[in-house]
């Protein structure tokens, strides 16, 4: 030995300094022949290519739904275009309807017009050939009927009644031309018929004016009165038909 003896801690740190060296000479060499083989490019261009793939799936699905929305869009216009042509027609088809009747209206106003020229003629005609027709009836206008046809009804009795007379008494001229008269203008019955209409109520009522009677002859317009004097029943008929 020498005089300065072995030193152990010395040669352990040597020991393990030359390890660790070695240690890291050997990872760089690793890292460059992994540089050199080309595996962390790969890994790089791998992630690039797969990302790249993820876009064109979210690309195609988003052109997917684009076309399909197209394509109901399309779908729609044609629809709308369908109802528009529809629609046309039914208009086109509403305004010939319509020209068909106008022309219709036309043609029977003008038919009308042609019928009333007509009866207007005509009943010119029978004027200047019978112009005792309507002269018969002619009276002041401040004296309506009551109700449709009185005036004829009541011209139409009074010229029956004088018939009778006429045929008792001998005048053979008169009783003719009465007798035509008749025979040309029946009377609507109208008349008769209100005539008969009051002559229940009265018989009703046992031909008394009570309350409702009274009631009754106001709602006809028929007076029951002469005065301050009420009238018989009989002379209410006499009077008013």
């Amino acid at each position: 030995m020498s005089e300065t003896g072995f030193q152990m801690d010395e040669f352990i740190d040597e020991e393990e300094s030359t390890v660790e060296e070695s240690a890291a000479g050997q990872g760089e060499e690793s890292e460059q022949d992994n540089n050199l083989d080309g595996t962390g490019e790969l890994d790089v261009q791998k992630a690039v290519v797969e990302s790249l793939a993820a876009d064109k799936v979210k690309l195609e699905r988003e052109i997917a739904d684009i076309t399909a929305a197209s394509e109901k869009l399309k779908s729609k216009i044609e629809e709308l275009e369908k109802s528009l042509e529809a629609e046309k027609t039914k208009l086109e088809a509403e305004k010939s309807a319509r020209k068909e009747d106008k022309e219709e209206f036309e043609k029977a106003k003008k038919e009308l017009e042609g019928q009333v020229e007509e009866l207007c003629n005509r009943e010119l005609d029978i004027q200047a050939r019978k112009p005792n027709a309507l002269a018969l009836l002619d009276r002041e206008p401040e004296l309506p009927d009551r109700f449709p046809g009185e005036t004829r009804d009541q011209v139409l009795e009074v010229i029956k009644e004088g018939l009778k007379i006429a045929e008792e008494s001998g005048r053979l001229r008169r009783v003719q031309i009465l007798e035509s008269v008749l025979v040309a203008n029946e009377p609507n019955g109208t008349l008769a018929k209100k005539r008969a209409e009051l002559e229940q109520l009265f018989a009703k009522h046992g031909h008394i004016l009570t309350g409702e009677v009274i009631e009754e002859l106001k709602n006809r317009g028929i007076s029951h009165k002469n005065g301050e004097e009420f009238l018989m029943p009989s002379e209410i008929i006499n009077r008013n038909f």
